[in-house]
């Protein structure tokens, strides 16, 4: 079988998000702002699609800065909605602009994003899920698992014989400092 760690090393999009995204500690509100947007306009699409797509989507989106996007009115859904560079589809868009408020409201019920996040840490993947959905909108258990894994949250990033893993251990990420029987 082949993994995303065998396949992504030296393609032009899937490579550097491999090397130096994927599975790494995420701390930046907007850094967790855009990587949950993105894993949210994937569902039904391929990641590649998005990885092309994500200059415009920071464009978009302005550089994910959390009050920005919450911010936005019926002219940026409209804007968002007429532009072809990113996805066009208005459950996403809705999404995005509700979450990125409710992720300003953590701000003052947990300390922001990162903080909520750590606060629940660790736990498995099915409570994570039914967190986000209660949290968020138009998240689920593939967008759920992959931005916690893509954020450190949850292993399962990178093969334990990938490079990568073995620089990930040097930082270790939230789920390296659970002990391994939890994941089981």
């Amino acid at each position: 079988m082949t993994t995303y760690c065998d396949s992504a090393p030296g393609h032009p999009f899937h490579g550097p998000y491999h090397d130096h995204e994927y599975g790494f500690p995420t701390v930046e509100e907007a850094a967790l702002l855009e990587r949950l947007v993105l894993e949210i306009n994937q569902a039904g699409l391929s990641w590649l699609t998005i990885l092309k797509k994500r200059e415009a989507f920071f464009a978009a989106f302005k550089g994910f800065d959390v009050d920005k996007v919450a911010e936005f009115g019926e002219s940026d859904r409209a804007r968002l909605l007429a532009d072809a560079s990113i996805i066009r589809n208005r459950l996403k868009v809705n999404a995005a602009i509700e979450n990125a408020r409710r992720i300003r409201a953590m701000r003052d019920s947990d300390g922001g994003f990162k903080a909520w996040l750590d606060a629940y840490h660790p736990m498995q993947k099915a409570d994570w899920v039914k967190l986000f959905k209660q949290t968020f909108l138009f998240t689920g258990g593939e967008i759920t698992g992959e931005f916690l894994m893509s954020t450190g949250y949850l292993p399962g990033a990178h093969v334990s014989t990938c490079p990568v893993h073995k620089q990930l251990k040097a930082i270790s990420p939230p789920w390296m400092t659970v002990e391994p029987a939890f994941w089981d």
